[in-house]
């Protein structure tokens, strides 16, 4: 094994008869790569509503096939009558010849796909991945230092004016010093990076904001870095990186002017509502099934105001030990259920307006989602007793997940059970409904259905409701339906 045998190469070894080299662009750009990477996991892991086992895998085979998409560029724009006369040479890809922006184009069409497939909102990826992806270029433009690419025309020694002495004995070819464009280039992608990651994200308008200033960027950069370059690929008399850079730089003001959004496929965000107190007035039902207990385990007496009013919206299962410890969960389960299957079409009724809302929803083509600490058949059977049940397209009840209210389990168990969207509204009447939606990501709507919790909820949610009617203005606003995003 040789360490750093010649100028581009890490380290050179044998297996067998079989000599392997490590080079200095491969490890620069994977390094870049692997920095992006690292950053864009954590901007999706911000967002909650990204499952980040799909992201790895992504990332990898939009890496692979962005690589193929750079290396059929370089092909294509570099020499096509000698990579397709011998193609076996197009798989020599250690023989050099990569070039990003057909890596950009493979890359983003493959993701894009994907994502659509998995009910994922490309452009809310694009705004946490495309930033990313200067510092991948920035640190690769050092693999074609190594390789002395990416350099400009002659220059006189003193040019570089003795600063960074590396660069100018780097950008010394074959008797004569160049232009280091490669040096300008990655200083600039961080310089964008910069800009988009640490200012317009935290004033970011609307969706794709960042992504479009990428391209817009990106765009304006390589066509001047291009210009400059002695060593570009050509379509004819036309520098094809120019080509593209003008290309990136109109789609990118378009669509940040907003002028693409009419071509942006509209999405329905997938409506997640909890049921006792949002869509259905069960205070009632639940108050005489926790009395029945108190009666029959316990001292009616001590069924106090205080907790009437804790028993609305907890699981049973974590209330049952506290007020009746000693007695059987199964026990009581059935006493509760059974005392609330007497008195549900007395003591139970839907909220203002919501079963207009839900018919109405449901016709417009929204899924519609129950997430609840009820079990599943409770909330069917008195969604039966007012034929409603038509118009939800899935519940998830107490024994559907492990991890009840605030964990967003439940959400994430209706949507990937049905292939929902992922832009979601959560819509709930208590602070634990408004926190689920909160960790999962979703644009989250408080109804205020107890004016005691209403300014609790007011500083937690999104949006407050009084009327469930008042949803249909909500969702008509031309906003992303995520995590506080515009």
């Amino acid at each position: 094994m040789k360490f750093f045998p010649d100028p581009q190469t890490v380290v050179a070894f044998k297996i067998g008869s079989l000599t392997f080299d490590v080079r200095w662009y491969a490890l620069l750009i994977l390094t870049g790569a692997l920095i992006a990477y690292l950053v864009m996991r954590k901007n999706l892991k911000e967002t909650r509503y990204f499952d980040m086992d799909y992201f790895d895998s992504l990332f990898v085979y939009t890496l692979w096939v962005g690589i193929l998409g750079a290396r059929l560029w370089f092909c294509i724009f570099f020499n096509f009558k000698y990579y397709f006369s011998n193609p076996i040479n197009i798989i020599r890809i250690w023989d050099g010849g990569l070039a990003i922006q057909g890596g950009l184009f493979a890359g983003v069409l493959f993701a894009s796909l994907s994502l659509r497939k998995h009910h994922y909102s490309a452009l809310k990826v694009a705004d946490n991945v495309l930033p990313e992806v200067l510092i991948a270029q920035a640190v690769g433009r050092w693999g074609n230092f190594v390789n002395k690419e990416c350099h400009g025309g002659e220059v006189s020694e003193e040019y570089f004016g003795g600063i960074l002495s590396f660069i100018k004995e780097g950008m010394f070819i074959d008797g004569h010093y160049y232009e280091p464009l490669f040096l300008y280039e990655s200083l600039l992608c961080l310089v964008g990076f910069a800009l988009i990651y640490f200012i317009l994200r935290k004033h970011q308008n609307k969706r794709g904001d960042q992504a479009w200033a990428y391209l817009m960027w990106y765009g304006v950069i390589r066509f001047f870095i291009e210009a400059r370059r002695t060593d570009s690929l050509y379509l004819g008399n036309i520098k094809m990186a120019q080509l593209t850079s003008i290309l990136f730089l109109i789609i990118g003001l378009l669509g940040y002017l907003g002028v693409l959004d009419r071509f942006i496929r509209k999405i329905k965000p997938t409506l997640i509502f909890d049921f006792d107190g949002t869509l259905m007035d069960t205070r009632e039902g639940i108050t005489e099934a926790y009395r029945f207990l108190f009666q029959k385990y316990s001292d009616e007496s001590k069924f106090t105001d205080e907790i009437r009013n804790e028993i609305i919206g907890p699981a049973l299962r974590d209330l049952f030990p506290k007020y009746f410890p000693g007695v059987d969960y199964d026990t009581l389960y059935k006493d509760y259920h059974e005392k609330q299957t007497e008195v549900a079409k007395t003591a139970n009724h839907p909220t203002a307006h919501s079963a207009e809302v839900l018919k109405f929803l449901h016709e417009q083509g929204y899924k519609i989602g129950i997430v609840s600490t009820r079990s599943k058949e409770g909330i069917e059977s008195i969604l039966n007793d007012f034929n409603l049940r038509d118009y939800v397209d899935d519940i998830c009840g107490l024994r559907d997940v492990n991890k009840l209210k605030p964990d967003p389990e439940g959400i994430f168990y209706l949507i990937n059970r049905n292939g929902w969207e992922h832009d979601c509204v959560m819509i709930g009447d208590s602070l634990m409904d408004v926190n689920c939606g909160l960790n999962y990501g979703a644009y989250t709507v408080a109804y205020i259905s107890d004016p005691k919790r209403e300014e609790e909820l007011r500083a937690a949610a999104n949006e407050t409701i009084f009327d469930t009617e008042e949803l249909y203005a909500i969702l008509n606003r031309d906003i992303s339906f995520t995590y506080n995003e515009k």
